[in-house]
């Protein structure tokens, strides 16, 4: 299913943008009387889908070797409602989607860094890097919830 970065990255940012449909249904269906478990619902599931979607893109600008610059800016995408979409439209007609996954080391001096290495590792064993994940944004996602929701109770 995500034999490309491409791929994967268009998937979360997709659903990055309908979370934001669920969270702004929500807060509109909280002013006109639904109660407020609507927004705790809604809110919740876009937060877990903005955590993965920017762990995705951390792992894709990895694997693709964004500059710091345009990785934040991908990640950052995510907090204007739907903004991800365009910034999937824009990495792929830029080229920064294009190509497969690294699996394989290759005489590229990048190559040999020690993050190279082990993302390679990773992209190996998806069944690893999959658990990695989903621990680490369950784990994330745990802490920001007592930590409490954006802007206060």
């Amino acid at each position: 299913m995500f034999r490309t970065p491409d791929r994967l990255f268009r998937v979360l940012a997709i659903a990055e943008a309908i979370t934001w449909t669920i969270l702004i249904s929500a807060i509109i269906a909280r002013a006109v009387g639904a109660p407020g478990i609507v927004v705790t619902i809604g809110g919740g599931i876009h937060g877990f889908v903005f955590l993965a979607y920017a762990a995705t893109a951390v792992l894709v600008a990895l694997n693709q070797r964004w500059n710091v610059g345009v990785a934040i800016l991908a990640v950052v995408s995510a907090i204007v409602p739907y903004a991800t979409i365009p910034m999937e439209i824009w990495l792929h007609r830029t080229g920064r989607l294009a190509g497969d996954w690294r699996l394989q080391q290759t005489a590229d001096p990048r190559d040999a860094r020690w993050y190279d290495r082990l993302m390679r590792w990773f992209l190996r064993r998806p069944w690893a890097l999959a658990i990695l994940l989903v621990v680490g944004i369950v784990a994330l996602y745990v802490i920001l919830l007592l930590v409490g929701p954006p802007g206060g109770k």
